[in-house]
């Protein structure tokens, strides 16, 4: 079960913002349904939009046409928050809110946990224009925690939304009460890796025909895989649309690129020396971020802890979401008691 809720961002983007939780379960005594073989989802499977009007059903902007996460939901504006301790989620490149799901729905048995569509992702707003600077995703999720009335707040992201959170936290620390960063880099990328991402896009052979080739693609016959891996496929699976002539991504490869190097030619040390709230760096032992880089982002952060998650790659929270729970849950539990 989700709920949506939309919020805006820098320069009007609209953003799709998500909460992830277990459907209530019905008493079986309840007379009302008794002796009505109707779809009980009916109701909640069309979103009623900010706007006033009912959704028709039609699959939206970023669906990917089959069940997910994000479908059959209620979509609101955004509203003050129950009184509840908050932790907001932000996906990476390429990512989308219905990658937290799992999270989202054991942090939403003690707090509000809401994950974001960022600009030019999932359900979100992907204006060919719009800008997609880091400032530009920054003012977005700064936006989103107001309207949501969610922080101060627990930030957790995951690649590029690791980046956006810390640069957040610094900026804004009455919004932000504590920091997961998730196998994000804190050195200068590169030209070298902007070219190389160029050249993986264009290796893609889209459309592809069937969500199964997607996930055979992207978890054994990418270049970049080194061992199969299905929960990468599964992790890409999930950004796919279908389309006329079969599934493509959800997002535009060109926005990706454009958002990826305004941070990819950086490093990012001085902005992680401003953040003054409790942090914990986590990477996956087969992940982007190295061991020593990660434990240098500890040393240079006021607040810093450090975890690892082993069998886990870049995805640590989709490759192993028992061990990325054992890993984060003592530090968050130790963050939201204060």
């Amino acid at each position: 079960m989700a709920r949506r809720i939309d919020v805006i961002g820098a320069g009007g983007v609209s953003l799709a913002a998500w909460e992830f939780g277990d459907p209530p379960k019905k008493d079986p005594t309840d007379r009302k349904d008794a002796g009505h073989p109707t779809d009980n989802r009916s109701e909640a499977l069309l979103p009623v939009q900010s706007t006033g009007r009912r959704s028709t059903g039609e699959p939206t902007s970023g669906s990917t046409g089959e069940p997910s996460a994000e479908d059959g939901v209620r979509s609101e504006p955004a509203a003050s928050a129950e009184p509840t301790t908050g932790v907001f989620l932000l996906h990476g490149l390429m990512g989308r809110a219905s990658h937290w799901a799992s999270t989202a729905r054991w942090l939403s048995e003690r707090h509000r946990a809401v994950a974001l569509d960022q600009r030019g992702h999932g359900r979100s707003e992907k204006p060919p224009k719009a800008a997609f600077t880091r400032e530009a995703y920054v003012e977005d999720a700064e936006a989103a925690l107001e309207q949501l009335g969610l922080g101060p707040a627990v930030l957790i992201g995951h690649a590029m939304g690791a980046l956006t959170a810390w640069q957040l936290a610094a900026k804004r620390p009455d919004l932000v009460s504590g920091l997961i960063i998730c196998d994000m880099r804190a050195s200068a990328l590169g030209a070298a890796s902007q070219r190389e991402w160029a050249d993986w896009f264009e290796s893609w052979p889209v459309p592809f025909a069937t969500l199964a080739d997607v996930r055979k693609w992207f978890g054994e016959d990418d270049p970049w895989v080194e061992r199969p891996n299905p929960a990468r496929g599964e992790f890409y699976a999930e950004v796919m649309q279908e389309s006329p002539d079969g599934w493509r991504p959800v997002f535009e490869p060109e926005q990706m690129l454009k958002s990826r190097e305004t941070w990819v030619y950086d490093a990012h040390w001085e902005e992680l020396t401003q953040v003054r709230c409790p942090t914990l760096v986590v990477r996956g032992l087969d992940g982007e971020l190295g061991r020593a880089e990660a434990q240098e982002m500890v040393r240079v952060l006021p607040l810093g802890e450090y975890a690892e998650v082993t069998d886990a790659g870049h995805l640590v929270h989709y490759d192993q979401p028992d061990g990325w729970r054992a890993a984060i849950e003592p530090f968050l539990d130790g963050v939201l008691a204060r």
